[in-house]
């Protein structure tokens, strides 16, 4: 896998220093300017700025993209030959990603082809790093397009407003992978940020940043430990090391989405939400549907039903699933740990879909039972994400189910965090839910928060998981 550590710089992610101070300078100039026609050219500086950062070479990449896109629907909008445009579109944008993402996993793997045959020449690797952030803005930008070629949203005429919907900095590295027909329409809107929105934001920000530093990466000290070596530890501890990644990447990858959401609050832009409580899911579908809701949504719109949907019958409906599934694992990295992750998410459709429209699924498996079933299958299908190679999953697995026995070392206040976590999670989907609505409720779930980062979490520059997706 590329590893986060390949990217070239932490130093804006939303948990550092120097973001609060990029954020502390851009967000006054922006509200100054929120009722003028300034407002959109300061947001796309900052947010090219931003992104700058990283790497300064991505400008040219983001740039490219987005006027490749917006000349593209203006050109739709005057031409007779829409499919051809739109054909323009997908195939730049997949080209892109196929390029900067995936050249390395074609190289390598034709390499290995090459040497099966004992073929002494061998393809020089590409000695580029993958661009931050360039499968989300380019799945966001070819949404646009695809939806223009529908008839599902007007052309967007401002180029201004378009290169500033599609490289947004609070949403630009990690997502939400926005629609055009929900974002660029905020563009044109001068906000009206009230204090609601400010508190609103700071709380999303905070919880956010919790989930970062004082659990996802006190987590990933204890997973990165055994996933570097699973070979010499036995089934407790591989169990406890993939439960433990389980709810790291929850907190990571959603944690960075509650602090761009936040951070968007605060500047008057709604982002949609893209994790609800994923893990209390009592179906696979219904974990699709909590998960990482802008890809799985993405996908179901732009992919599994342009492919025929359930339309087909049952086979189509099954093959549809399956190559989309296994797409998505592709999209997450170029690796065949993660094609089979998505390969193993669609056989367990085919083997539960049926099941969970029973009655006697739907109304006499206890709820908790339902939810356990697919948390353990969710979390079994981790080990194929996170390893590094399929070697490694296969001791891994082979190990678990050993039944060998030695001392894990579990950090229990790692479990105690855990369970305080997914106890609120049972909790905000009961009855009681009405509770944390209570305004001393969450201003003290948020005081605490803030108190336990001061006194016990340690400053973190840890890269985000799905940055390097």
């Amino acid at each position: 896998h590329s590893r986060i550590d390949a990217i070239e710089s932490h130093e804006m992610l939303f948990h550092t220093w120097p973001f609060a101070l990029f954020f502390l300078v851009v967000y006054p100039v922006y509200l100054a300017l929120k009722g003028t026609r300034f407002r959109l050219p300061w947001l796309l500086a900052a947010s090219y700025f931003f992104y700058a950062c990283f790497n300064p070479l991505y400008l040219i990449l983001i740039a490219y993209a987005t006027l490749l896109d917006y000349t593209v629907v203006t050109r739709m909008a005057k031409s007779p030959r829409r499919k051809m445009w739109l054909s323009v579109s997908i195939i730049n944008n997949i080209g892109l990603l196929g390029f900067f993402k995936y050249a390395g996993f074609v190289t390598e793997n034709l390499n290995a082809l090459l040497s099966s045959f004992n073929i002494s020449y061998a393809i020089p690797e590409p000695g580029f790093l993958l661009p931050i952030g360039i499968s989300f803005y380019v799945f966001q930008s070819m949404s646009y397009t695809i939806d223009y070629y529908r008839g599902n949203m007007e052309r967007e005429k401002s180029l201004i407003a378009y290169a500033a919907f599609v490289s947004l900095f609070p949403r630009l590295l990690a997502g939400p992978i926005e629609r055009a027909k929900n974002l660029l329409p905020q563009m044109h809107r001068a906000p009206i940020v009230s204090v609601q929105d400010i508190a609103d934001g700071l709380s999303l920000f905070v919880v956010g940043l919790f989930k970062k530093v004082a659990l996802a990466d006190y987590l990933s000290i204890y997973v990165d430990n055994i996933y570097a070596a699973p070979g010499q530890y036995e089934s407790p501890t591989l169990i406890l090391a993939t439960f433990f990644f389980c709810w790291q990447i929850y907190f990571d990858f959603s944690g960075y989405t509650d602090m761009a959401r936040g951070v968007a609050r605060m500047m008057g832009f709604n982002l949609m939400l893209n994790f609800n409580n994923p893990y209390l899911a009592t179906g696979l579908g219904d974990f699709w549907a909590r998960w990482h809701i802008s890809l799985s949504s993405w996908f179901k719109d732009y992919v599994y039903i342009p492919l025929g949907g359930n339309r087909k019958g049952t086979f189509g409906t099954y093959r549809n699933m399956f190559i989309t599934m296994v797409i998505s694992g592709l999209w997450h990295g170029a690796a065949w740990t993660f094609i089979i992750w998505g390969a193993v998410h669609a056989l367990g459709r085919f083997v539960t879909r049926e099941l969970e429209r029973t009655t006697f699924y739907r109304d006499k498996v206890p709820k908790l039972v339902k939810q356990l079933l697919v948390f353990a299958f969710v979390t079994f299908a981790w080990i194929f994400f996170r390893a590094e190679s399929i070697g490694d999953a296969g001791v891994i697995i082979t190990r678990i189910f050993s039944f060998g026995w030695a001392n894990p070392n579990c950090p229990v206040w790692a479990l105690v965090l855990i369970f305080i976590v997914w106890l609120y999670q049972f909790a905000h989907e009961s009855r009681l839910r009405w509770i944390f609505d209570l305004a001393p409720v969450r201003i003290g779930i948020v005081v605490g928060m803030i108190i336990y980062l001061a006194v016990f979490a340690p400053s973190s520059e840890q890269g985000f998981i799905y940055l390097q997706f």
